[in-house]
């Protein structure tokens, strides 16, 4: 069993008054990490929100119900939450009416959970966003040796748990993954009309990894408006399939400062979309997976760390660039990411002389420097 490190997080704020939530995409581990947790507790009720009569029981009940429903368990643990109509409401009762009961929710979509718990739970919860497993949940159960081993697998079939621990399936599972979250679940979470045009938009984002994406651009692509890729790309940052960097910009005039640079929370996700799964050594894309991987793992590895850390690319006009920029309290730290050592990066005078900070080389030999640390 992988040992995930949001585990640990939420032990620490059971009981503390609040509900807890986590959200994250389907199949990384959100019921076995709670169930793992709740293991230590002998009072847990748990409500599975794909049940069709759990549902029915959570959708608008009285205090009264919510007391039957209860009983005497100490922790609720109501799973798929965004499937239950009304669950911010009857949560918002728990946490205000049962204050010795400790609830805990867990779903797959933030398109819908947002919308119901946000307002109803305001200053009453402690929401988790939960990933693929990390660099560090590997190590930490694999080993060292074993987990560097596998860099190259995990490059390419990525680190979703199953895919981790069911060897030899990769391809099979993570084709299974894709078309029933991607093409089926998040169609239906976020009702869009045209799914063709999602499936077209994912491969052309799957190709463009780590460069600028322009929506006018992509709009021309797929023969659609402009507002509707606009809306596509926040369904799947929303759906945690992708997300965006922004441009770095403060001080220099020839800084761009409204670009937008795409990556995937996860290779294997970005790999079965393209349908691409070749070795390393015969990869055209290597450099670009190689950047995928390890700004979403440092992305992961913040989010659980440091959700105060906020991250950019940076570009000029005269094209000079840098792949990623880490601001903590006004303090900027840069990375070039290469994956051969010997890589060579260009002297970045007015960035390094404005800003007071060196460029870092990120690769295959000092990675974890950055994903450990």
């Amino acid at each position: 069993m992988i040992v995930r490190d949001l585990e640990k997080l939420i032990a620490k704020r059971m009981f503390s008054g609040k509900a807890i939530i986590v959200i994250g995409a389907r199949q990384i581990g959100k019921t076995t990490t709670l169930s793992n947790l709740l293991q230590l507790y002998p009072d847990v009720l748990f409500l599975d929100g794909d049940d069709r009569v759990v549902r029915e029981l959570l959708n608008e009940p009285s205090t009264e119900q919510i007391k039957n429903i209860i009983g005497k368990h100490k922790i609720v643990f109501i799973d798929e939450v965004q499937r239950i109509s009304n669950i911010g409401l009857t949560a918002k009762i728990i946490v205000d009416k049962f204050t010795d009961v400790q609830l805990l929710m867990s779903g797959s979509s933030a398109l819908d959970i947002k919308n119901q718990l946000s307002e109803s739970l305001t200053g009453r919860k402690w929401e988790y966003l939960m990933f693929p497993v990390t660099w560090s949940e590997l190590e930490q159960t694999e080993g060292y040796v074993k987990s560097l081993q596998q860099l190259e697998l995990r490059l390419i079939y990525g680190m979703y748990p199953e895919i981790i621990t069911q060897s030899g399936e990769e391809k099979d599972r993570l084709k299974q993954l894709v078309d029933s979250y991607l093409y089926k679940d998040l169609l239906a979470f976020a009702n869009i009309k045209k799914p063709d045009v999602l499936e077209n938009l994912l491969k052309a984002l799957a190709l463009q990894t780590g460069s600028e994406v322009s929506y006018n651009e992509l709009a021309q692509l797929l023969q659609v408006d402009k507002n509707t890729v606009k809306s596509y790309i926040e369904i799947l940052e929303k759906g945690f399939i992708i997300f965006t960097l922004g441009g770095f910009s403060r001080n220099l005039r020839n800084e761009l400062k409204f670009g937008k640079k795409v990556y995937f929370w996860d290779n294997g996700i970005r790999n079965t979309i393209t349908n691409n799964f070749n070795p390393l050594s015969i990869r055209e894309d290597k450099g670009v997976i190689w950047e995928n991987f390890i700004i979403s793992e440092r992305m992961k590895r913040n989010n659980y760390a440091n959700p105060f850390i906020r991250s950019y690319f940076w570009r000029t006009t005269s094209q000079q660039e840098i792949d990623y920029i880490e601001e903590v309290d006004g303090k900027l730290t840069a990375f070039e990411i290469k994956w051969n050592e010997n890589a060579k990066i260009k002297k970045l005078t007015s960035f390094t002389e404005t800003y007071k900070t060196e460029v870092k080389l990120i690769h295959n030999k000092n990675f974890r420097d950055l994903l450990m640390e």
